[in-house]
């Protein structure tokens, strides 16, 4: 049975946005739908930030339609503030207010009034980990990692159905990160989430999908292993075992002529070493499994089919892209062959 996909939150059909000479947008087209967790990513310049400043209402695109909660951006700017939270980059907060004062005045701007707004500051307060002595203290005393959460308070205190988070793990420790980690699993289902990120081994961990740009165009889109099976062709498989390399390669070799070791190292004083093997067969790997089992000379003790991560699709989905256009986003031209 094929599973139904979530209703859309967010629809961007062929967005375009020029500043001066610069094309930031060439048309982009996706959707998000309800509950979902998306990495949006893409080098400096690539477009990112173009893109959620214009679904959360704070520029206008040149050209295209986007929608958030079926509220059409380009007719009404301002009612999609009351669709969504937004945690900027920097998070900018008032050092002299104290954290509690901070969350009113975001809730009265918001339009939360009595007892609705009172229990959305608790509830905020509780989600981001922000126990009542905390609430107390003035802004200006608090680490990085507190006022990310309150930035992230503040852009869930209005009940919003999408919660756009740019650089939310910057500059935090590792405890710091997975508590914002775990705020979102919290929401996970009921919020939908775009999270902007140069941090991709958390992007990895979070997202249920990633959007990669590059120069202003999509180059790709897929959950993690929709995107593996399509930028990566070889695949990777580790052996560990106390045999020679020439022994091992020759043994993996006649099993699949396409393999070749890649890396191979120590392990520690063990006398066992790990051989990293890439192969362009893909269909082979339980026949090699198969075969180095029954071979007990071969001493294997470990056996790891190895997935790329987030940061090698990265590359290859952004390198071809970043080998075809100029800086300001033109296709480059090719020079003509002398003869």
């Amino acid at each position: 049975m094929t599973k139904e996909k979530p209703l859309p939150i967010v629809e961007v059909l062929n967005l375009r946005k020029r500043y001066g000479l610069i094309q930031a947008l060439k048309g982009i087209s996706f959707s998000i739908g309800k509950g979902e967790v998306v990495g949006f990513l893409g080098p400096n310049g690539a477009g990112k930030s173009t893109t959620l400043r214009i679904l959360s209402g704070m520029i206008a695109a040149d050209s295209g339609e986007a929608k958030v909660c079926g509220v059409d951006l380009a007719e009404e700017d301002g009612e999609v503030r009351n669709h969504i939270g937004f945690l900027a980059e920097n998070n900018p907060l008032p050092e002299e207010l104290r954290v509690i004062e901070y969350l009113n005045f975001r809730a009265n701007l918001k339009g939360l009034k009595g007892s609705r707004k009172k229990d959305r500051i608790r509830l905020v307060l509780d989600t981001c980990d922000l126990d009542r002595r905390v609430s107390e203290r003035k802004i200006s005393t608090l680490s990085k990692g507190f006022r990310q959460r309150i930035g992230i308070a503040d852009a869930l205190i209005a009940e919003p159905r999408l919660v756009i988070l740019d650089e939310p793990t910057i500059g935090l420790d590792p405890m710091q990160t997975a508590i914002t980690r775990k705020m979102m699993e919290r929401m996970r289902g009921e919020v939908a989430f775009i999270i902007s990120s140069h941090i991709l081994s958390e992007v990895e961990i979070c997202c249920d999908r990633m959007i990669i740009l590059s120069h202003g165009q999509i180059v790709a889109e897929g959950s993690l292993n929709e995107l593996q099976n399509q930028f990566i062709h070889d695949i990777i498989f580790e052996i560990v075992s106390q045999a020679p390399r020439i022994e091992m390669q020759k043994t993996i070799f006649n099993i699949d002529p396409t393999s070749q070791v890649i890396q191979e190292e120590p392990i520690e004083s063990s006398g066992k070493r790990k051989y990293t093997f890439s192969s362009k067969n893909k269909d082979i790997i339980d026949t090699i499994l198969h075969d180095l089992v029954l071979m007990k000379e071969m001493q294997v003790s470990e056996f790891r089919v190895a997935k790329p991560d987030l940061e090698t699709i990265f590359l290859k989905a952004t390198k071809r892209n970043w080998e075809i256009q100029d800086l300001l986003g033109r296709k480059k031209q090719r020079p003509n062959n002398l003869n």
